[in-house]
């Protein structure tokens, strides 16, 4: 059934006949043939006004509602005037959508508000049967149709004298046929017997080459668990590697911090240096001040006539003396809080050296057992290199013997072999963590 962008408006209820004589169909065939196009003919009548969305659907004869068709085409507009209304107008059906039976269907107009409007007379879809074709013949035919059997007659006769010729050919290819039977014959039993023969020689092949199959499996099998092992190894130097430079990186910043400390050292003897020579110049004021209160109190001796100055100079020499004890004390409580500060240095100093004597040495213990490490797994993966190319030379040489080509692919060169890498430092007595020795540590497990 047609498609179309939107289905056409339809009633759903029983219809009344009344309005159905206001479009008239004309010139309806009794039967269309099946297969071709289909133009329906129509005449609008004075009474109706065609509207945009109106349809012409083809219908099963017995339809109750406009919802039945079995498919539709929508109706182009007239022109405006109503000479071109009362023309008559034409829709085509393509025979794609047609029915295929041979039921009575007619053409209905629907118009946009679902009312049927005009139907045809009733029509098939079937082919020209024999009683509606007019067979006429003539004297002209008849004459024609004489000449053509004498024709054919003469014709048949040719042809007779042909086929016996043939028979005669058929007899002598007959017998060629069967001489080339009989070498055929003998033919296919040689070719029998090598055919045997070459199913044998496959079969022995084929074991062999099933047994190499399953050593080249068993040998690329190996290889993969040597390559997996050699990464492996390889992992373990990089992280061991990388372990070392940090260990490395530790032991400068403990160096640098423990040249900062020695720097600090100095500047604090320097700053004790200082300290002393202040003491020292704080004991000789004190010595300076005893003797000028001995020269003091002599005066005040020598004074002790005199009444009349005897109090201001003894204010004098009391306010004298308080200044320079003032001076002596904070003198002295200078020294106590330098003199304290110096043996806390002195100590913080012993434990900082102590403790990076501690840290070199571990760093040089662990830095001895990286390089032990490294050298162990460079030895195992040298190893392993050589028995991968020992397999490889052997795979390559069994089946050369097979007499299959074999391009090898050599294993990609690690990191550490490649052009252009960094050498890194190596580990020299092997792993001490193994639990075995470095010689043994190079057979693959």
């Amino acid at each position: 059934m047609e498609t179309a962008e939107e289905d056409p408006s339809s009633a759903a209820v029983l219809l009344d006949h009344a309005s159905f004589s206001q479009v008239v169909f004309n010139s309806v065939d009794k039967f269309y043939v099946p297969g071709g196009d289909v133009t329906c003919y129509y005449i609008f009548t004075q009474q109706f006004t065609p509207r945009r969305k109106d349809w012409i659907g083809i219908f099963r004869v017995g339809w109750k509602t406009t919802r039945e068709y079995y498919t539709f085409m929508w109706v182009p507009l007239p022109g405006d005037s109503s000479t071109d209304a009362a023309k008559q107008q034409e829709v085509q059906f393509k025979a794609y959508y047609l029915p295929k039976d041979d039921e009575y269907y007619q053409f209905c107009y629907v118009d946009q508000d679902g009312v049927v409007r005009g139907a045809s007379v009733p029509f098939q879809f079937r082919p020209e049967s024999e009683e509606d074709i007019l067979v006429v013949t003539t004297k002209v035919k008849v004459e024609e149709t004489e000449q053509r059997n004498k024709e054919l007659r003469q014709e048949n006769q040719e042809l007779k004298a042909r086929c016996a010729r043939l028979e005669e050919q058929d007899s002598a290819a007959q017998a060629e046929l069967q001489r080339k039977q009989e070498e055929l014959e003998t033919l296919q039993s040689i070719i029998k017997k090598l055919e045997r023969e070459a199913e044998e020689q496959k079969g022995r092949w084929d074991s062999e080459r099933l047994q190499l199959k399953e050593q080249d499996q068993k040998m690329r099998s190996e290889n993969e668990r040597l390559g997996t092992r050699v990464t492996e190894l390889q992992s373990q130097l990089l992280n061991q590697e990388k372990e070392m430079e940090e260990l490395v990186r530790g032991d400068q910043e403990k160096t640098e911090q423990l040249q900062h400390l020695r720097n600090g050292n100095d500047q604090l003897c320097l700053s004790l240096t200082e300290q002393r020579e202040q003491q020292k110049k704080l004991e000789q004021t004190v010595e300076e001040m005893q003797l000028r209160e001995a020269a003091a109190v002599k005066t005040q001796a020598d004074l002790m006539e005199p009444r009349r100055d005897e109090a201001t100079v003894e204010a004098q020499l009391v306010r004298e003396v308080a200044r320079l004890n003032a001076q002596v004390e904070a003198g002295k409580a200078c020294f106590l809080e330098k003199y304290k500060e110096c043996r806390r240095l002195h100590r913080q100093i012993r434990q900082l050296r102590a403790a990076a004597r501690d840290e070199n040495l571990d760093l040089s213990r662990r830095l001895g057992e990286n390089k032990l490490l490294c050298d162990c797994l460079r030895g195992e993966k040298e190893q392993m290199e050589r028995e991968n190319d020992l397999l490889r030379k052997e795979n390559s040489r069994l089946l050369s013997y097979m007499g299959l080509d074999f391009d090898p692919r050599p294993d990609p060169a690690p990191a550490s072999e490649q052009p252009g890498s960094r050498q890194k430092p190596s580990l020299v007595y092997g792993n001490p963590y193994s639990g075995r020795p470095p010689a043994l540590q190079g057979s693959p497990t």
